[in-house]
């Protein structure tokens, strides 16, 4: 069952894909990015991908050692 989200369905907006490749680029997780944007994660990983925005994160958590 998906998570309905107040975004659900609506069209991406080019301030939406701004504010995604901000939240990107700041090392934001994915699913914080999705609830900033009213998206689910799903939705937040095929925009990524569609606009070529990388959520791998740049810096490794000092606790994964």
């Amino acid at each position: 069952m998906t998570k309905s989200t107040r975004n659900t369905g609506k069209e991406w907006k080019p301030s939406d894909v701004a504010m995604l490749r901000l939240l990107a680029s700041k090392n934001t997780p994915t699913r914080v990015i999705g609830l900033k944007l009213g998206r689910t994660e799903a939705a937040v990983r095929t925009k990524a991908s569609e606009e070529d925005i990388s959520l791998k994160p740049t810096n490794q958590s000092p606790y994964n050692r």
